[in-house]
């Protein structure tokens, strides 16, 4: 009656934490602080509202499902200029496809580049861990096996692909890596990408480089995916870039993104999106192109996240293996038991996190690498942001 597959994906985070939740009661004299949901609260420019209100007149329009010219070259020229890229390097109807919000692009990629066989066996998915929960869909939805890389502190919260054995790169069909990295803030430098793209061609997988929070940094810009295949030639064979007007320009709701890379992917997944894609209305992409040309309100957003950064090296310093990420809008707190924590914070003071053993697996060692950990989304004002860390040092310190 259905695909059986679905029974092999647990529970989605966040319906976990409600069930760790169910039967505990905030304290009624306390406001409840939800610091779980990685959704940005700062206003979205009104060039959004604007935009779309210009362009009512084309509701009544069929969209291109790989996006208007309008909006696909305001993506090449962000891409060019964001990453310093030559002219020519990327070609706004080859290299690049517009998508409905990078979750359906980053599932879609399994659907891509994962065959029924690599090398004779059954296709390994290489998954971060932790990780976005849209990876392990697609590689158990396309029946390939997830291969867990934990990202610790050992590691500076990144995968070590050097920790691959040969036999499990020639199976290797799909590769995820996201930088700045959900939950840690991990940055991935020049020659972190340079050297996975290189394996990537070397043993023919697809390397899917998520990079939604790329304009949300404290310090230096990240590198991204393109820019390390420049370094390399210029050759876009085996990479993938995806990136997302959520987290750059608060819109969320918006669920407008976009595909950019190899220009066979490319091809595939106009493709595949013709069959089963929902395309962005046309007012949502003009909306769209003009937030990809618009650079000031990204600054007054990584300023806004740089001042909660302050406030957490004032509240937290010295405490919970804290640490400033250099990019993203997460704290990833080491407190011995995520869940336990979890639990006691929204029983005791009314702060709902998640617990990190919910965004990550067990490893090869049965050692799942969130364990110890909570992370916590400083997506709030900063007067609710100081209350409920606050919170949490005089619940858990």
């Amino acid at each position: 009656m259905y695909n059986s597959d679905l029974d092999k994906l647990t529970d989605y985070p966040f319906d976990r934490l409600r069930a760790l939740l169910k039967g505990v009661d905030a304290p009624q004299d306390r406001e409840p602080m939800i610091m779980s949901l990685g959704e940005p609260q700062h206003p979205s420019p009104a060039l959004l509202a604007e935009t779309v209100n210009n362009h009512a007149d084309q509701w009544a329009k069929y969209p291109p499902i790989a996006g208007t010219a309008d909006l696909l070259g305001a993506a090449k020229d962000w891409l060019d200029n964001r990453y310093a890229l030559n002219s020519d390097l990327i070609e706004a109807t080859e290299n690049i496809v517009v998508v409905s919000g990078t979750r359906e692009a980053l599932y879609m990629a399994g659907d891509v580049s994962i065959p029924p066989q690599k090398d004779g066996a059954i296709p390994i998915v290489l998954i971060p861990n932790p990780f976005y929960q849209v990876y392990i869909g697609a590689a158990v939805m396309s029946r390939a096996e997830p291969i867990y890389m934990s990202a610790t502190l050992k590691n500076g919260f990144l995968p070590d692909f050097k920790a691959l054995d040969e036999t499990t790169l020639k199976r290797t069909a799909l590769a995820y890596i996201c930088t700045p990295s959900n939950p840690q803030g991990s940055i991935a430098d020049i020659d972190y990408l340079k050297k996975a793209i290189t394996l990537a061609r070397k043993y023919d997988f697809v390397l899917a480089i998520d990079e939604c929070y790329a304009e949300i940094y404290d310090q230096a810009p990240p590198p991204g995916g393109l820019e390390a295949a420049q370094d390399l030639g210029g050759d876009l064979h085996n990479v993938l870039v995806f990136h997302s007007l959520s987290k750059r320009s608060n819109a969320p709701g918006l669920r407008s993104g976009f595909i950019a890379g190899d220009p066979e992917l490319i091809k595939k997944f106009k493709t595949l999106r013709n069959y089963g894609g929902a395309s962005l209305p046309v007012p949502l992409q003009a909306a769209s192109a003009a937030l990809w040309r618009e650079n000031e309100h990204v600054e007054k957003n990584r300023k806004l996240y740089r001042q909660k950064f302050d406030l957490a090296d004032q509240v937290l310093g010295g405490r919970f293996g804290y640490y400033r990420p250099a990019g993203g809008f997460y704290l990833w707190l080491d407190v011995g038991d995520g869940e336990k924590a979890a639990a006691k914070l929204w029983g005791e003071a009314g702060v709902r996190v998640i617990p990190g053993a919910y965004l990550a697996r067990p490893d090869a060692d049965g050692i799942n690498p969130g364990e110890a950990y909570i992370r916590i989304a400083l997506v709030q004002e900063l007067e609710f942001i100081s209350e409920a860390l606050s919170r949490i040092v005089e619940t858990l310190a």
